[in-house]
């Protein structure tokens, strides 16, 4: 029998440079600097906390993934409590050596702990192998994220806008009949 060498552990304000580099495809689009400063705000944030855990995965001692667990409920409307493991990442030399599984099984546990009945996460659109091992697990579809620009929504939105109407509605009435009207009269005229 082998021995794992996957650790798992709390993260630290050192891990802040690791974790913007692990998290750059889903973090905030500004320079290097400020991600790291925002990984730093959110690694102390969950250390404040007791809601909130950033899990840290370790490989033969190289840091190799992450994933931040929260305690919430499924979403505003359903207060059913939940577990969302949010962005459980692996880095690319390291994957397929157990740490993905390693990371869920933190959240699974960390559920198991407070007596809550679900874990939700959320895996990019785009990543085939991701989206395969969520269903591999068991992690079914709950619902669609759907994201956009403000102004590209704006943009949309005002093409789908239906023109105001000016003064009362039962005076546009009136006006369209009496066109009508007038038309039918007219075509009566020259018939």
């Amino acid at each position: 029998m082998s021995r794992s060498m996957v650790t798992l552990r709390s993260a630290t304000l050192e891990d802040a440079p690791l974790l913007a580099e692990l998290w750059q495809d889903i973090a905030r689009r500004t320079g290097p600097e400020d991600v790291v400063a925002d990984m730093a705000a959110v690694v102390a944030a969950a250390q404040e906390c007791e809601r909130q855990r950033i899990v840290v995965a370790e490989y033969d001692g190289q840091f190799a993934g992450a994933v931040h667990l929260e305690r919430t409920t499924m979403s505003a409307i359903n207060l059913e409590p939940v577990v969302r493991a949010l962005s459980p990442h692996v880095l690319t030399p390291f994957r397929r050596h157990g740490i993905g599984t390693a990371l869920m099984d933190a959240a699974v546990t960390w559920a198991e702990e407070h007596g809550i009945g679900h874990v939700a996460t959320a895996a990019v659109a785009g990543s085939r192998d991701a989206n395969r091992f969520m269903a591999r697990i068991a992690l079914g579809p709950y619902a669609t994220l759907r994201v956009a620009a403000t102004h590209a929504v704006r943009a949309r939105l005002s093409l789908h806008r239906r023109p105001a109407t000016t003064g009362n509605p039962r005076q546009v009435t009136q006006v369209l009949a009496a066109r009508r009207s007038l038309r039918r009269s007219r075509a009566g005229v020259q018939g």
